[in-house]
């Protein structure tokens, strides 16, 4: 194992540990220990059970702090002012490119492992659930969807979440192609009734992305940045 990095200057300590926390895992995977993760730090473990109370309360931290960062890419994504196309594709593109950064992370707060009492392998579920509500209030707001609007928004908002999620998790797994053609794959399928749907005569598009605020675990898991003024994301597959 490779001696502890450096504390940085004026970092604080708790931040220190979490990084500490994010190498070892990915260097040792989901099931990395707390031994471990001290000896990265520099400290013994009671040191680390004192900032954090236990595993559990380690993982909670460190689920804050990068669905937290998802979050707030995919939101600054979806306020680009770009072409719906390649709106469509930059917020793909940042949802892939978030999981790929740090793949054993990601595989920390989607999959459990046998047995795990700390529920870490549900740990990105809130913020795939505001990911959709994000998603759902840009199309309602941006897409002339006609009498069924509100419907369709909804269903979108959660199909297109649900695919991507699935979609993403596959491709990291196996890694069947480059990124960029992978996102081109999934903008294909989800082209389709959004390239023919009329913007709606009161949708602006934004200057700029909002600043992102993190927040705490809950169902807004990630940051706070408004979300009514969000431009459409990808629409439904062809057809829909």
């Amino acid at each position: 194992m490779p001696p502890a990095a450096p504390a940085s200057t004026g970092e604080p300590r708790r931040e220190q540990l979490l990084n500490a926390a994010d190498r070892v895992i990915q260097r040792e995977g989901p099931g990395a220990s707390m031994n471990a993760i001290a000896a990265e730090a520099g400290i013994t473990k009671p040191i680390l059970y004192r900032h954090f109370g236990d595993r559990t309360g380690l993982i909670r931290a460190l689920t804050e702090r990068h669905t937290s960062g998802l979050l707030a890419a995919v939101r600054a994504a979806l306020n680009e002012p770009l072409e719906r196309r390649d709106r469509v594709e930059h917020v793909l593109d940042t949802y892939l490119a978030g999981i790929e950064s740090r793949p054993q992370v990601y595989r920390l707060l989607t999959h459990p492992e046998a047995g795990d009492p700390t529920g870490a392998g549900n740990a990105l579920a809130p913020a795939l659930r505001q990911i959709a509500e994000e998603i759902t209030n840009a199309v309602l707001l941006q897409v002339d969807l006609g009498p069924e609007a509100q419907l369709l928004s909804e269903a979108w908002g959660r199909g297109i979440t649900g695919m991507v999620l699935a979609a993403g998790d596959w491709w990291l797994e196996s890694k069947p192609c480059p990124r960029g053609r992978m996102v081109q794959a999934l903008a294909d399928l989800l082209w389709g009734r959004l390239a023919a749907a009329a913007d709606l005569p009161s949708a602006t598009m934004p200057s700029a992305a909002p600043p992102a605020e993190p927040a705490a675990e809950r169902s807004t898991e990630p940051t706070g940045e408004p979300t009514a003024a969000a431009p459409p994301p990808a629409g439904p597959p062809p057809g829909g």
